[in-house]
């Protein structure tokens, strides 16, 4: 009988060479597909956290200074000294609108013993010294209860609105529980407080360096 006849051996070094061949151009494809969609959504969050601080932005100046083009507005960042009690501790950028009667200074500020850490929050106060608008944007508070400071959450942020460094008189900026004129929020005390808190000391801020900061002829650029 005759043995059959058994199929030529390949060589080995060839097959693994081709199945090296194969992982690498699925690796350098995976890794441009990657690298590409990693590129699109950094643009699109860089994008979408751009349009969220020029809508921030507007929505804490005055009601009289609100139609200010969102153009002239960057136009007018500014370097603002720095400040321990806001939490800056460089020099850093704010934005001043001044029109005919009205002015107001946008400042971020970062408000200190959050629960879950710093809160940072942008504040507008007008040249009279009061609070034109408070928002939050960014946080680490516990999701349904310390994130009631959002202004999606809750309108508990425009209580703030209008208030000055005499309303209400000192002892009144603290929350309900500590014996002053703010809401609390239920299980959440620590939150609220920190924010009233830098609030405050962002209007003592205006306050202590005076109307130098809403005049025109301070440098614009930072």
């Amino acid at each position: 009988m005759t043995a059959p006849t058994q199929p030529p051996k390949r060589p080995m070094g060839r097959a693994i060479l081709r199945s090296a061949l194969s992982l690498g151009l699925f690796a350098i494809v995976t890794a441009g597909v990657v690298a590409g969609t990693r590129t699109l959504t950094f643009d699109r969050i860089a994008d979408n956290r751009q349009a969220s601080q020029y809508r921030v932005l507007k929505e804490v100046l005055p009601e009289a200074l609100r139609d200010v083009p969102i153009e002239a507005l960057l136009d007018n960042a500014v370097m603002l000294p720095a400040s321990e009690a806001m939490g800056q501790h460089q020099p850093f950028r704010g934005w001043r609108v001044k029109r005919g009667d009205n002015a107001a200074l946008l400042m971020p500020v970062v408000a200190t013993g959050g629960y879950n850490g710093d809160i940072h929050l942008l504040v507008g106060v007008d040249q009279d010294g009061r609070v034109s608008g408070v928002r939050v944007t960014r946080h680490q508070e516990t999701p349904g209860l310390g994130d009631k400071i959002e202004r999606r959450k809750s309108d508990w942020i425009t209580d703030f609105n209008g208030r000055s460094l005499e309303d209400p008189a000192p002892e009144g900026w603290e929350v309900t529980k500590d014996g002053g004129e703010f809401d609390a929020f239920t299980g959440a005390t620590i939150t609220p407080r920190a924010v009233v808190r830098a609030v405050k000391r962002s209007l003592e801020y205006v306050e202590a360096e005076g109307d130098s900061l809403f005049q025109a002829d301070q440098e614009d650029q930072p």
